[in-house]
């Protein structure tokens, strides 16, 4: 093997320029020449590729976002799409691909390896809902970043005797909202893998107040329902001073933290090594702070779980 491509794929994550930066430095280091694909599995296709050298991932450790853009490419599932990539492949000599994103990019990922052409994907995505890998990058910045918000608004709260239904980001898995809400001292915390009383969460909040805590704070993932569809429901069982905020793709955004930032340099180096031995079809996580690899196949009919002790630590210390 004597060339890699990198490339983004799917929604972008912060902590994904960490992650190119890991894997170009280190397969310079490794005397590997390094090519950089814009835009994804469309930029593939397209042949929007190009030769990086260090100096082309100098001070992107700290930036959020990706630098080599990134797009949604449903068209990549179909084979006669795929060919067209490996002949882009072909024309520019790469051997083997790093893939940072999602399931979706995982897929294409895959059957680029099942063509002969090794691939590695590492998980890049803000819902750390990928299966076997405890956390993925991106998601620590994001549920900081709805924290922070949520420290925010308390002070609002506090300040009129309101409560407000915040809307974290997550569609099909609520480690977001269950994560920031622990941090935040949310009142409740509502997510697609644990059931809710509506009834229950109202009597939650009277009975907060009746023992002189005046204000509140649910956090709930986007994959429930919206916060105004919540608090319309909340609102039928008292009177308490409700407002809805939803986050959104701010979540997305900003400079990666600490965790993200080293989680990223240790998968982007470890997927280069993983290459040089030959492995493709495999997809990079950490378990128990160790870095782990698992074949993507077992990927897609896995499913992540949340750590739902975490939830009935929120319910105790809610209390």
């Amino acid at each position: 093997m004597k060339r890699i491509g990198i490339l983004t794929s799917g929604g972008d994550a912060p902590g994904m320029n960490a992650a190119v930066r890991a894997v170009a430095r280190k397969a310079l280091h490794e005397g590997l020449e390094v090519y950089g694909i814009n835009y994804g599995f469309a930029g593939l296709v397209a042949g929007d590729i190009f030769q990086m050298d260090a100096a082309s991932v100098s001070d992107v450790i700290g930036v959020g976002g990706t630098m080599l853009y990134s797009a949604r490419y449903p068209e990549f599932a179909e084979e006669p799409t795929q060919l067209k990539g490996i002949e882009q492949l072909n024309k520019f000599g790469i051997d083997a691909l790093v893939v940072i994103g999602g399931d979706g990019s995982y897929h294409g990922a895959l059957r680029l390896t099942e063509h002969g052409y090794n691939a590695i994907g590492l998980p890049g995505t803000i819902d750390n809902d990928i299966p076997y890998t405890d956390f993925t990058i991106g998601f620590d910045t994001a549920a900081t970043t709805a924290l922070d918000a949520i420290d925010k608004l308390r002070d609002t709260a506090k300040s009129h005797e309101r409560t407000f239904v915040v809307e974290v980001m997550g569609r099909g898995a609520g480690d977001i909202a269950l994560w920031a809400g622990v941090a935040g001292g949310a009142s409740d915390i509502i997510i697609p893998e644990h059931d809710y009383d509506v009834k229950k969460v109202a009597d939650h909040l009277r009975s907060q107040r009746q023992r002189g805590q005046k204000h509140g704070i649910v956090v709930i993932a986007e994959g429930v329902m919206s916060a105004e569809k919540f608090a319309e429901e909340l609102g039928q069982y008292g009177d308490f001073q409700l407002r809805a905020t939803t986050l959104g793709h701010v979540q997305r955004g900003g400079s990666p933290t600490l965790r993200d930032r080293v989680l990223a340099s240790q998968m982007g180096a470890y997927a280069v090594e993983l290459l040089m031995a030959g492995k493709g079809g495999l997809a990079v996580g950490v378990l128990d702070n160790k870095l782990v690899n698992h074949p993507m196949t077992d990927l897609f009919n896995a499913k992540h779980h949340a750590e739902l002790s975490l939830h009935q630590l929120a319910d105790d210390l809610a209390y």
